[in-house]
């Protein structure tokens, strides 16, 4: 009498998606149109095996596959009344009968007795059970307890109390009879029945049993779970093979928090053009995706299931701390001086000008406020001591940045104030690494063993960049006092903001989690004035305050190797009293000297400041004064030769000027036989034409050229 083979390769009947507390997120559907998932043995509680074995099977665990006592009552029953009036098939019975279903006849229930018989032999009672549980009709599309659960209850299987469990065993008998959005009051009578019985079993004692009597049904809407759409729809797109219940690593009430943050943003930054964001929060310790919201309403019309979570984005001046950070591997401090002054480069596809945010440059600048207060110019500036383009690009593809995809000079020196695009979940998981002191691993979306991870990033420099992002004081001339980057306690926090408004970001990050959001608009039109300090921080700012006050927040104890030491912060020199800095060790500055300073007390810059001094932006006034280099060499930085400018006649005449400059910043007499040069403000210019021209610059019996070509664009 061999068994039905369906009953050993039963296919999973649809997934089952719930997030790291056991919540179903949503449920698929099976091959045969319903919602259902393959149990485990330890997943059934005893409190829904009591309730069933009280409904169907009172002496499951004494008969071998069929109750003859059962069944001898239903045979007398048949006979004094001509008709079935209770049934005696016991659940291993249904069990095989559900397995390989065929016509209602004498022989069939005969054959379904052996094989009920012999599967006792095969299988233990608990197997039985549970397979039993797994394939059940529960009526409205539901097959098997743990679909069924969801459903009704919204909860996980283990959370029943004995009056859901009751009602969910009544449930069975009769599927669409007993369906309670349509006929509580028959469910409840069965429910009643079946706790009767329990009872009666002592399988619950008398308060228990008088409180679930009590109990009134608490049904969910006649609708089944659809939570963090954009998470499970990227979780099946990254994870096809999943199949059955699937644990994720989404904590669900944390994403609707998340997402109703979000929505309220958004709603407040409308009138100013924007209408969408998204957000990813991460667990440090072990890379998992506690939350992820991809846009503002999944079931907005046009846009709202684009996942902006994944979408590539520019990522503005996101990338700088690992600029930062390679540079201070390298011999690099946070009290290295930095020129913010206006710059030249040559680049493999022209002259590169970087501008900051703000349009203004702030002279000296110690590698703290220039990354604390995300300066454009020192950033690129500092890129060739931390390695140059293709090791930031290395470094960053090592973080997980996928997107990265063209040679390192189609993005050149732009890559490090975010001329390229990212996802907002890659980049979230970069910060990770840097929320991990510099070790990397993979972000999860699914339950399971964590990954040891790469050390990718000096752990004492990871420190000191974590230190410089969390200091209030390092970003105050850029974002004040009382933006919503502070907090009470210290959170690393980093905003960008790409060319024309067309995104914002701000992330933050403590050791226990990295909060990473996105502001924007999906077709990539601009918003009007809204920065990522303005648009995404203070939605980054909302979580890691409800994450601090929910679940808890620290800092990072101060790794071996680092030394403090007081420095002049125009200078960078060690100084006996002035502002302190860590260093790693063997990275101390000099000491100051008197050359540092003239006899009237003004500090010394040297020659590349010299433009800056004289501009509206020098915000020293008479603390600084120019260190002469006469025995420097002469050499002309704007415009380089070969330079090839292109005018647009459709263009302000003013957009046909260049500057003209040398490399130490000292004045020349400009001139040129084709092109008209004038000095304005200090600045001398060339108004551009069309063709080839030569200029010329004499400075101190001194004859420098260069050469351009202009062209119509």
């Amino acid at each position: 009498m061999p068994l039905p083979p369906s009953l050993s390769i039963q296919e999973p009947i649809g997934n089952d998606y719930v997030d790291r507390f056991g919540v179903s997120l949503r449920q698929t559907l099976g091959a045969g149109g319903n919602h259902g998932r393959v149990l485990t043995m330890d997943e059934v509680p005893d409190i829904l095996v009591a309730a069933t074995l009280a409904a169907e099977d009172k002496r499951f665990w004494e008969h071998r596959g069929v109750d003859w006592i059962a069944t001898a009552r239903a045979f007398r029953d048949w006979v004094w009344t001509g008709r079935v009036v209770s049934g005696a098939s016991t659940i291993t019975q249904q069990l095989i009968k559900n397995a390989q279903p065929r016509p209602r006849t004498i022989a069939t229930k005969v054959r379904e007795a052996l094989q009920a018989m012999k599967l006792e032999r095969c299988w233990t009672k608990r197997q039985i059970l549970t397979a039993y549980l797994s394939r059940i009709d529960y009526g409205n599309g539901c097959t098997g307890a743990g679909a069924a659960t969801e459903y009704y209850f919204a909860k996980p299987l283990e959370h029943l109390s004995p009056a859901e469990a009751a009602l969910l065993a009544a449930l069975p008998n009769a599927p669409s009879r007993l369906n309670p959005h349509r006929h509580l009051e028959r469910a409840q009578g069965r429910q009643r029945v079946i706790l009767g019985r329990m009872h009666a079993n002592g399988v619950i004692p008398e308060p228990v049993f008088r409180r679930a009597m009590a109990e009134k049904p608490r049904l969910q809407g006649n609708f089944r779970a659809f939570h963090a759409p954009h998470f499970v729809d990227l979780f099946r797109q990254q994870h096809p093979e999943s199949s059955g219940r699937v644990a994720t690593t989404l904590d669900l009430a944390l994403n609707q928090f998340a997402q109703r943050t979000l929505s309220a943003q958004i709603a407040q930054l409308r009138m100013r053009h924007v209408a969408n964001g998204a957000v990813v929060v991460l667990d440090v310790a072990r890379g998992d995706v506690l939350a992820l919201v991809g846009s503002q309403d999944y079931l907005a019309a046009d846009d709202g299931q684009v996942n902006g979570a994944w979408a590539r984005r520019s990522a503005g001046s996101t990338l700088k701390p690992f600029t930062y950070l390679m540079a201070l591997e390298r011999g690099a401090t946070a009290a290295t001086i930095i020129p913010d002054v206006p710059c030249e480069m040559a680049t493999a596809t022209g002259i590169f000008r970087p501008h900051n945010y703000d349009h203004r440059c702030h002279g000296p600048v110690a590698l703290r406020e220039a990354l604390g207060n995300s300066l454009n110019i020192p950033a690129v500036r500092i890129l060739g001591q931390a390695g140059g383009v293709e090791a930031l690009q290395h470094r960053l593809r090592g973080c997980g940045l996928t997107t990265l995809e063209e040679p390192a000079a189609f993005y050149g020196l732009g890559l490090t104030i975010g001329n390229a695009e990212v996802r907002l979940l890659e980049l979230a998981n970069a910060y990770a690494c840097l929320a991990r002191l510099g070790l990397w691993r993979p972000y999860r979306l699914q339950q399971g063993a964590a990954e040891a991870g790469v050390r990718w990033f000096d752990e004492r420099a990871s420190w000191i960049v974590a230190d410089i992002l969390a200091d209030e004081r390092a970003r105050a001339r850029s974002f004040g006092f009382n933006s919503p980057l502070a907090f009470d306690f210290p959170v690393a926090c980093k905003t960008g903001t790409s060319t024309d408004f067309r995104d914002n970001w701000a992330l933050g990050y403590t050791p226990e989690y990295v909060v990473g959001v996105w502001v924007g608009n999906f077709d990539g039109t601009p918003m009007r004035d809204v920065s990522g300090v303005s648009g995404a921080a203070p939605v980054m700012h909302a979580l890691m305050e409800h994450l601090h006050r929910t679940r808890g927040t620290g800092w990072y104890t101060r790794p071996a190797g680092l030394v403090q030491s007081c420095v002049s912060p125009l200078t960078g020199k060690r100084v006996t009293s002035g502002k302190e800095e860590w260093f790693l060790e063997g990275t101390l500055p000099p000491d100051a000297t008197p050359d540092d300073v003239d006899g009237q007390g003004r500090v010394r810059l040297d020659a590349v400041y010299r433009d800056w001094l004289a501009s509206s932006d020098n915000w020293l006034g008479g603390q600084a004064v120019l260190r002469e280099s006469l025995d420097k060499p002469f050499a002309v930085v704007r415009p380089l030769p070969g330079t090839v400018f292109y005018i647009n006649p459709e263009l302000p005449e003013s957009c046909r000027e260049i500057p003209l400059s040398l490399g130490d910043g000292r004045q020349a007499q400009w001139s040129s036989p084709s092109l008209k040069c004038e000095l304005r403000g200090g600045q001398t210019v060339a108004r551009l034409a069309p063709g080839t021209h030569r200029l010329r610059a004499q400075v101190q019996g001194q004859l420098l050229e260069t050469w351009i070509r202009v062209e119509h664009f």
